[in-house]
């Protein structure tokens, strides 16, 4: 059967997918997280990370890629309207349950793409390990704000300054991304550093640098301190100088360090595999 040229495992019917799994069987699965960025870029841009970077990276190395799970772990941006949160337990489950589905048709072989940069990994790292001993399979957890800092520092005139929360790289992601919900007349500077986290949720800033991670400590942040902290709009550091040419080119960087991994991961020996149905 002849696949269709869509990378995305939705847009595919069952026959086209039991066809490419004759033939391969990695899969990625994209999380990100519906989460207030300022007043000038939609709730969508974690998801947009992990889809974009996906959707290329598949196109790349011809695999193919899950649904994206919209929803992450945000409880600290709560402060703002429309933030959807689901509870750390609740990701870790819906991300077992997904990646559990996927492994019973026969993917064997699976990247979990975090685009909620850090905040989510905990839980994602706990069901890929829960997912690795309970199955057999082949799990790993690539975070879109991790695997190609360097590249993506390299990228924004503000350096470190433009990896804040809806600075600008998140801003030339949105740009490149989905254009069409970004308002640039909406962005201005908003505080520097890691003092609106109250010292750095999740040590975020620092992690994202690599010439600051160093030593480190995590530290969280209600929903109420956020908000104190960022209003009145909600962002960290300076969104302006964000392009969409930036935004394709840092997908492009993630993408291909992502094609790396999935290089690895398919000459990686995988024996027996099995997963129950979620039920």
């Amino acid at each position: 059967m002849e696949p269709s040229r869509t990378v995305w495992l939705q847009e595919l019917r069952w026959p086209e997918i039991a066809d490419h799994l004759e033939r391969d069987d990695v899969v990625l699965v994209p999380v990100g997280a519906t989460e207030q960025h300022g007043r000038h870029l939609p709730l969508l841009v974690d998801t947009g990370w992990a889809e974009a970077s996906c959707q290329r990276a598949a196109e790349m190395a011809g695999a193919l890629v899950a649904p994206a799970i919209p929803y992450g772990w945000s409880p600290h941006h709560m402060g703002y309207a429309g933030t959807v949160t689901l509870g750390a337990a609740t990701l870790q489950a819906v991300a077992e349950d997904v990646c559990a589905s996927l492994i019973h048709h026969g993917f064997k072989r699976l990247v979990i793409v975090n685009g909620n940069r850090i905040a989510n990994l905990q839980p994602l790292e706990i069901a890929a390990v829960r997912l690795i001993n309970r199955t057999g399979a082949h799990v790993m957890v690539a975070d879109t704000g991790l695997i190609a800092r360097h590249e993506i520092k390299a990228l924004c005139d503000l350096g470190a300054a433009g990896l804040d929360h809806a600075a600008e790289a998140e801003s030339s992601l949105a740009l490149h991304w989905a254009g069409e919900h970004v308002d640039m007349s909406q962005a201005k500077a908003g505080k520097a550093g890691n003092a609106p986290f109250g010292g750095g949720a999740f040590d975020y800033p620092v992690e994202l640098d690599p010439a600051l991670a160093g030593n480190a400590l995590s530290r969280f942040v209600t929903p109420e301190g956020l908000r104190n902290n960022t209003a009145p709009d909600g962002t960290v550091g300076d969104p302006r100088p964000a392009t969409a040419e930036k935004g394709k080119a840092m997908v492009e960087a993630i993408a291909t360090n992502l094609v790396t991994v999935i290089d690895e991961v398919r000459l990686t020996e995988v024996g027996e595999v099995r997963a129950d149905i979620p039920v």
